[in-house]
This record gives C-alpha cells, sequence and structure tokens, in this order.
C-alpha cells in the first residue's frame, strides 16, 4: 500500500493513531490491540476469499436479466421465497453479505427483496435455527422466527416505500458506480 493510498484511506489513518497514542499512553495496551487487532484481520482474511468467490460466481453466471426475473420489482412472491433462501442457506457473518447485496442491486433485484435477504442472512441462519431449537425448544424457534420473518417483510417492504423512485434510482446508480 503506497503512502498516498493510506492518506487517501482516513479511517486507517486514524487507527493507527488511535494506536500510536494508545501505545505512547501505555505500550502493553498497544501491543495488546495490535494483537486484537492482527487476530481480526487473519479472521476476515478466512472470510474474504470465499464470500469473494461466491460474488464472483454470482456476477458471472447470473446474468442480469435472470436476476432480475427472478428478484426484480415484479418478481413478486418469488423474489421473497429466494431472498429468503439465500439468507437462510447462508453461512458466515452479516458482513459477508454486504457485497452479495450490493451483487443483487447491481443486477437489478428489488431494494426491498435485498433488505429482506439481509435481515435473513443476519438472524435466521440454518445452524441459528438448528443450535436455537435445541437450546430454547422447537416451539419457541418458531414462533420467534415466523414472527421474525414477519416483521422482516413488513419492514423491508416499508422501508422501500420510504424512499421516492429518485433516490432508488440515486442508491442503484451509486452501486453500479461501486461494482465497477
Amino acid at each position: 500500500m503506497t503512502m498516498k493510498k493510506i492518506i487517501k484511506n482516513k479511517t486507517l489513518l486514524v487507527g493507527i493513531l488511535i494506536l500510536l497514542v494508545l501505545s505512547i499512553y501505555d505500550i502493553s495496551l498497544g501491543i495488546k490491540s495490535l494483537k486484537s487487532a492482527s487476530f481480526q484481520i487473519l479472521s476476515m482474511l478466512k472470510i474474504v476469499p470465499p464470500i469473494f468467490l461466491l460474488i464472483g460466481l454470482l456476477d458471472v453466471w447470473v446474468p442480469r436479466e435472470t436476476m432480475i426475473k427472478l428478484m426484480g420489482k415484479k418478481s413478486g412472491v418469488l423474489g421473497i421465497v429466494i431472498a429468503f433462501l439465500f439468507g437462510t442457506f447462508a453461512a458466515g457473518p452479516l458482513v459477508g453479505a454486504f457485497p452479495v447485496a450490493m451483487i443483487m442491486l447491481k443486477k437489478g433485484a428489488r431494494y426491498a427483496n435485498v433488505i429482506f435477504f439481509l435481515m435473513t442472512w443476519a438472524s435466521s441462519k440454518l445452524p441459528i435455527l438448528f443450535y436455537q431449537s435445541t437450546t430454547m425448544g422447537l416451539k419457541f424457534t418458531i414462533v420467534s422466527n415466523v414472527t421474525l420473518i414477519v416483521v422482516y417483510l413488513v419492514g423491508s417492504l416499508v422501508l422501500e416505500k420510504s424512499f421516492s423512485k429518485k433516490e432508488l434510482d440515486a442508491l442503484y446508480e451509486h452501486v453500479e458506480e461501486m461494482a465497477k
């Protein structure tokens, strides 16, 4: 990474400055922070390659027309079901869902379907459901997740309706620019 890129990335620069100030204040805290940051970076390096692979395959293998047909504005219930299945069968932290959501938006998926996908990924993944049913009981799992899914569905539709067409168009343009 060149010095110009480091200066351009203000978040990284602020983080390094905080680490330096912390180290000057207490060197043991600085070392502890550096070890924690190293652990987090290594953890992310384990997650990022499969996510990039998934994004690459989604970008290359799924044509825009197919995404619009399956998850676009006129997809109806099919788009909701696909968003739900994508979110439920996903693995990994929520941070991995955002690049996938960006590709979905880039390919023309409906905003409400993408938001529903993100919400489902965050809380209704299969491993979580299995763990929840074994620890909290099947009845609790069914009631809580059906409630959450209804809330997520209504919330994603309300969120989409809260944006004007101009704002949604600007969002899709922004996603196009970011995906380049």
